[in-house]
């Protein structure tokens, strides 16, 4: 009886875990474009180091969006996001581990003279359905 009941336990853990590790995981770094660098510029890095991401365990799904701000309304306002959007936290999570020393570490090199981009977080994404 006790081990049905770690079993039923052990069911039920993995079920209420499962959707945290099924959701969206979006990294977002908050940069400061270079005086002298374009937002062509600054396509033409993101399209190496995706491209070079997409070669790592986790990154084969991985998209990348740059967000230029149109109008502005806040103190210390910054040049452009860097948002990186993968399926699951479990797909970040694998990519992450595999970082340092990764294709897309290297291609990292590209965004010199072009950006800086000192903060970041990783953020969780729950689309909103209007239907209830």
């Amino acid at each position: 009886m006790n081990s049905i009941m770690r079993w039923m336990l052990v069911f039920v853990m993995v079920v209420v875990a499962a959707p945290a590790f099924s959701m969206e995981a979006v990294q977002i770094f908050r940069c400061e474009q270079e005086d002298e660098a374009t937002e062509a510029d600054l396509r033409a890095f993101g399209k190496e180091w995706l491209k070079a991401a997409r070669q790592m365990k986790g990154g084969e799904q991985l998209e990348l969006y740059l967000y230029f701000p149109i109008a502005v309304n806040a103190p210390g306002a910054i040049d452009f996001l860097f948002a990186v959007h993968a399926p699951s936290v479990e797909q970040w999570g694998a990519f992450w581990d595999g970082y340092s020393g990764s294709p897309a570490a290297k291609a990292d090199g590209g965004l010199e003279g072009k950006a800086v981009c000192p903060a970041s977080a990783l953020w969780e994404v729950q689309k909103v359905d209007p239907n209830p």
